[in-house]
């Protein structure tokens, strides 16, 4: 069949026969149905034909596409561009850059990519996303200068700290108190879906971090986190741990009484609500007042114990389930505390270099 036939048949322009047979245009959809007409053929017989020609002439992918797409899947790699984590670049480049930010030789020691061959330090339990975090706060910390770590001075720094539960103002103090008992102490905005409230960890036997978050700011989260780590610095908790004491989901278990809860969390939670307000005026003013408490009595019974109306609030939110009972009470305090902290996120990328 000549060139001239075919376009007779098909009833074409004979110039797009001739750019077929020349390889200067693609079978379309519509041109493979009318091929396969004229030479008895399926409709679909020239379509394949013409995708295997065009993924054999394509070009080759690149090779990072895989590693980027590995590492976004486990790590939110744009957003700690974003944050100035990482400095962004190619594959190798940011395989590199994820390497040296986990603190391993290269990126197939990463934790919990899918193609690392060996887990040096890590453990698989810890969510990526929190282990990020936990890094970023790692970083921060070692750039920190402070006086050599004082159990006793850390324990004897806890009414100074209960003393400014009052006021959502005192909370400026706390960085600066905890450096002065040796306890480097940094605020990193979460990671979105990290759903990690603070850590605990030592840099080394004699160098413990305290990290906060800020997932919520408010001031009875605040001082209940704060107390929590603190409890954990106290005891050593995580001091043989490269990874510390994650606490994930902190505002959820402050009963601490589950079965599930480890017994350091459970230590930790009950230190903290007894700071918070203790134990026994809280649990008696609970069941004197439940279901009914009022304004007035939530802020008289917070003037008696010398706390802020915001932290007997959020108690009382947790045992009721009544997550929207007197919110106004629970101020924000990031404010008050990140000017003399060091900080990390919101629109302020903290410069390592």
């Amino acid at each position: 069949m000549t060139q001239s036939d075919l376009t007779f048949i098909l009833g074409c322009n004979p110039k797009s026969v001739n750019q077929i047979i020349n390889g200067k245009q693609g079978v379309s959809p519509a041109m493979s149905k009318a091929l396969g007409k004229a030479l008895d053929l399926s409709f679909d017989y020239f379509a394949g034909l013409q995708r295997i020609f065009d993924l054999s002439s394509a070009d080759e992918p690149d090779d990072g596409i895989t590693l980027r797409a590995n590492m976004q899947k486990n790590y939110p790699i744009r957003e700690m561009v974003k944050r100035g984590w990482l400095k962004g670049g190619d594959a190798a480049t940011l395989g590199d850059q994820l390497a040296k930010f986990f603190e391993v030789s290269d990126a197939g020691q990463v934790p919990h990519l899918a193609h690392a061959a060996k887990k040096t330090n890590y453990t698989e339990d810890i969510p990526p996303v929190q282990l990020a975090w936990l890094y970023r706060v790692r970083l921060i910390a070692k750039s920190i200068t402070v006086p050599k770590y004082s159990e006793s001075a850390l324990a004897a720094a806890l009414p100074r700290l209960r003393a400014m539960l009052i006021e959502p103002e005192e909370a400026r103090n706390v960085p600066r108190i905890l450096a002065e008992c040796g306890v480097r102490f940094v605020v990193v905005e979460s990671l979105p879906a990290s759903k990690i409230d603070g850590v605990c960890f030592w840099l080394d036997k004699n160098a413990p971090v305290v990290g906060l978050s800020f997932r919520f700011d408010r001031i009875d989260n605040f001082w209940f986190v704060l107390r929590h780590e603190i409890e954990h610095v106290l005891r050593g908790h995580g001091r043989r741990s490269p990874e510390g004491m994650i606490d994930a989901d902190l505002a959820g278990e402050r009963a601490g009484t589950g079965e599930n809860v480890p017994e350091e969390e459970r230590v930790a939670n009950a230190a903290a609500s007894d700071f918070c307000v203790a134990k026994e005026k809280m649990d008696s003013f609970y069941l004197r007042k439940t279901p009914f408490f009022y304004e007035k009595d939530v802020v008289a019974f917070a003037k008696i114990n010398g706390v802020h109306p915001g932290l007997p609030v959020g108690q009382i939110q947790h045992r009721a389930e009544r997550y929207d009972y007197l919110k106004k009470y629970q101020v924000k305090i990031r404010q008050f505390v990140t000017p003399g902290a060091i900080v990390d996120g919101w629109d302020q990328p903290l410069d390592l270099t």
